[in-house]
């Protein structure tokens, strides 16, 4: 049998008559709950710490945006050998090598043909025969500042030997027979041999040069490889920092402390603004997608870089990828609004249910002011936690090639043609490196959920100590009660939020993976032909669904019950459950339209930042240059999440108020036969009235 509430938390005598001997917030029967996963949270931060140790001291994000030349060295590097500063562009010298690697039965891979790193890609020639060659070392005295202002020309230098190598297309000097772009940091040829530049190097002697189009998709098909393009997101993301502070951080904190004024303001007008905001922001976000898709205008995202033929196209899959976005959000688009127009009529009910949330911010003022506390230390954790995440997915271990394929070429440093251990080089990853991405990104889940968990414990701890109170809150101390809910989490129930979180997360993680199961089950054409396999098939991800969404919701109010009574997070889940069940007509509606009115404000804040997001990514900066993104996708999902992370701690002061506030109601209504003595005399107006709650249960 539980106890009255009101001799837990509260500065009143309680049912049972007795008064608090401090005149203060009494602890009755509190004390330290779930501590051994305190301890699991605890040495869960140190292995995130070693796994991202292992990722800065093996990682380097330059890999996820530019290529290896043929000693092994990163595009850009300036610690590489030589230094390669600004030469971020990787260029295949042997035309016929490139030629081979694109045949069905061809025993050379592309990775394994001669490249080197140039800050341009180089045109053939008007009226002559260009060259470009190898680094200069060993008898060529230039360094790589002169080299480079010869555009990469020291043919004139070669001895007799060297030029007749030259002519056999082993190097040091390759000729410049096809145009070729910039398309992600990767010169590709096009397949258009300039005819002057071929007829000047037959008449030297050259040997026979592959002309087809099987030039130009070689270099295309590896530029277009899955790990390619998910290592240009990953980039795309280190790029665009300072769009993920403004419009992931900075943006979201303004518009939900604005959100919350207005509430306490402009509460019986916030529902209605916030439906039609939303209708008109998921609109500009599908317009946005429809832009950089190439549907409407010219912006489509292309993926050459600089100055180029425009008649000249190259596909992408990022372009691929915006377009399914794009179409994806047209039908979440009109679901959206077809849903809005359907909760119109239920709007009023919203507006009285947010009137208890206004009046408890009104008289709790520093709650206003409690999530810039929880979102400070998700900002710092954030930042730590991409660069970490960079360095994590670049941190595979360069190796040499083994090959058998003919790649002879002329070392200067040996005077000869080399044709030992000529292959190339590639990233190789070892299955820890994925274990230690996925033990990455569910640490990233966890402690985000923590922190919420965090900041929606101390809100209702402050929410019922004004209400166990009977509304009443001291003018002289007006962060009394938020501060005593601070010190009461940290001194009792770190370790029952470690355990709500960590549940929402491990079911969050299994949902990820069967659902990762069932993508590539489709994919391979493996999926169950009968009809029991099947419904099975498909019922199961709807279950999981409704496994995760029931175990935040009665998360949510365990950590109230947390809040107010001290227990463990198993008791505090029994008695909130056992309390909503027992007044299920009273709250269950009342509940579900304030939620929804609410989940539309979060993503009003989430959607303004990736409208916010689009609008930066299109500045100069990101289209050209080695700031160039591949896409805004990435970046504009990642400020999506970002804000509606930060949209979810401060609305989570309306969302925990509404709930501690009824839940607090029912258990006093309980306490004392149906009649609350604590609510101040404006909740049980609101609550208590006979007509408003027929109408909010009707």
């Amino acid at each position: 049998m539980r106890g009255p509430l009101g001799a837990v938390i509260g500065r009143y005598p309680s049912s049972d008559g007795s008064v608090p001997i401090d005149g203060g917030i009494i602890r009755h029967n509190r004390k330290c709950r779930d501590i051994a996963f305190l301890v699991i949270f605890i040495a869960f931060w140190v292995a995130m710490i070693v796994n991202s140790s292992f990722g800065f001291n093996q990682g380097n994000p330059l890999r996820l945006t530019y290529g290896l030349d043929y000693k092994g060295n990163v595009c850009g590097d300036r610690h590489a050998d030589p230094g390669l500063r600004e030469l971020e562009l990787r260029y295949w010298l042997n035309p016929n090598q490139v030629y081979q690697s694109g045949l069905k039965d061809g025993q050379l891979k592309l990775e394994n043909a001669r490249s080197i790193c140039l800050l341009d890609c180089p045109i053939p020639a008007e009226d002559s025969l260009n060259w470009v060659c190898d680094y200069p070392e060993g008898e060529i005295r230039l360094n790589m500042d002169d080299w480079i202002d010869r555009n990469y020309d020291y043919f004139e230098f070669l001895t007799p030997a060297m030029r007749n190598s030259s002519l056999q297309l082993q190097g040091p000097c390759y000729p410049v027979l096809f145009p070729s772009v910039n398309v992600y940091w990767s010169c590709q040829y096009l397949a258009r041999v300039s005819n002057l530049s071929l007829k000047h190097w037959q008449q030297m002697g050259g040997v026979n040069i592959n002309e087809d189009i099987i030039i130009d998709k070689s270099i295309h098909k590896t530029v277009n490889s899955r790990s390619s393009v998910l290592k240009r997101y990953m980039a795309d993301i280190g790029k665009s920092w300072p769009v993920l502070i403004v419009c992931g951080g900075l943006l979201p904190l303004f518009l939900s402390v604005i959100w919350l004024l207005m509430i306490r303001h402009f509460v019986a007008a916030m529902p209605w603004i916030t439906v039609s905001l939303f209708n008109i922001l998921i609109i500009s976000v599908t317009m946005f997608y429809y832009l950089k898709a190439g549907w409407i205008g010219n912006d489509a995202i292309s993926p050459i870089i600089g100055v180029h033929d425009p008649y000249y196209h190259v596909s992408a899959r990022e372009l691929n990828h915006i377009r399914a976005v794009a179409v994806l959000m047209t039908f979440i688009m009109v679901v959206a609004i077809l849903t809005s127009i359907a909760i119109v009529r239920r709007i009023l009910m919203a507006t009285s249910v947010l009137k208890v949330a206004a009046k408890v911010i009104g008289e709790v003022q520093a709650l206003i002011i409690f999530p810039i506390i929880p979102y400070l230390m998700l900002a710092i954790f954030y930042m730590f936690w991409i660069s970490a995440a960079l360095h994590l997915f670049s941190s595979g271990q360069v190796v040499q090639n083994k090959c058998n394929s003919n790649c002879c070429a002329y070392d200067l440093v040996s005077k000869s043609v080399n044709c030992d251990r000529c292959c190339g080089y590639s990233i190789h990853y070892t299955p820890h490196i994925a274990i230690a991405i996925f033990f990455h990104l569910f640490g990233c889940y966890w402690a985000t959920q923590f922190f919420i968990a965090s900041s929606s414990t101390v809100i209702a701890g402050s929410v019922a100590s004004y209400y166990w109170a009977r509304g009443e809150t001291s003018p002289e101390i007006p962060f009394l009660p938020v501060f005593s809910s601070m010190k009461r989490l940290l001194r009792y129930s770190l370790g029952s939020v470690a355990l709500g979180s960590l549940i929402v997360s491990f079911v969050e993680s299994i949902r990820f993976i069967l659902e990762s199961i069932r993508r590539k089950m489709k994919i391979g054409g493996t999926t169950p032909d009968s009809w029991y396999g099947k419904a099975a098939f498909y019922s199961s991800r709807g279950c999981l669904r409704g496994i995760e969404w029931t175990i935040k919701s009665v998360n949510r109010n365990a950590y109230i019950m947390i809040a107010i009574t001290g227990k463990s997070f198993c008791r505090a889940s029994a008695i909130a459950t056992e309390l909503i069940m027992n007044n299920i007509l009273r709250i269950g509606r009342v509940n579900v339209i304030g939620d929804v009115i609410l989940f539309l404000g979060k993503l009003c804040v989430s959607l303004s930042s990736a409208v916010f997001a689009f609008l930066m990514l299109d500045t100069h900066k990101y289209r050209s240059a080695h700031n160039k993104i591949s896409s805004p996708l990435f970046p504009v999902l990642v400020c999506w999440g970002l804000g509606y992370v930060v949209a979810t701690l401060f609305f989570g002061v309306v969302e925990m108020s509404i709930d501690t506030i009824i839940l607090s109601f029912c258990q006093d209504s309980e306490e004392h036969q149906g009649t609350a003595q604590y609510a101040p005399p404006l909740l049980i107006e609101t609550l208590n009235d006979q007509n408003e709650m027929q109408r909010l249960t009707q």
